[in-house]
């Protein structure tokens, strides 16, 4: 779920004349832990609520070596049943303008994408359900 994810992103900045975005394994770690800690800690954002941010997760990693600097961006989402699937997913951050701004903008170079099934506590409504974060990035070099 994880590439097709990826793949639908890739598929949709294509068609907006982007270049596609390379799969980071340092940007699907900080993915994966946002999902973990969002389950964990019952809560669903992009500031966990220690305040750390989707940049202080990224300069964490080894993201950083080598850069003068980054820029990162973070969506995620959720879903319960058919409404939990990639297509859903993707298509619901098109229609999102903070989502869709980040999905195409033209600085992002690399993405880790992170699924898990499952749902924090807070958004669970008695269904089976799926969550999902994607890690934007770009390095500036020197």
């Amino acid at each position: 779920m994880d590439a097709a994810t990826l793949c639908l992103i890739d598929e949709i900045r294509a068609a907006h004349g982007l270049h596609p975005l390379r799969s980071n394994s340092q940007l699907g770690s900080v993915a994966a832990s946002q999902l973990t800690s969002m389950v964990r800690w019952n809560y669903f954002a992009d500031v966990r609520p220690s305040g750390q941010t989707p940049m202080s997760l990224v300069v964490g990693t080894r993201y950083r070596a080598h850069a003068a600097g980054i820029s990162v961006g973070q969506n995620i989402a959720w879903g319960t049943g058919a409404l939990s699937t990639p297509a859903h997913i993707v298509g619901e951050w098109m229609a999102s303008p903070p989502h869709r701004q980040i999905m195409l903008s033209g600085e992002y170079r690399d993405a880790g994408v992170a699924v898990a099934a499952g749902l924090p506590g807070v958004l669970r409504s008695g269904a089976s359900g799926a969550i999902y974060a994607v890690e934007f990035g770009v390095r500036r070099r020197h």
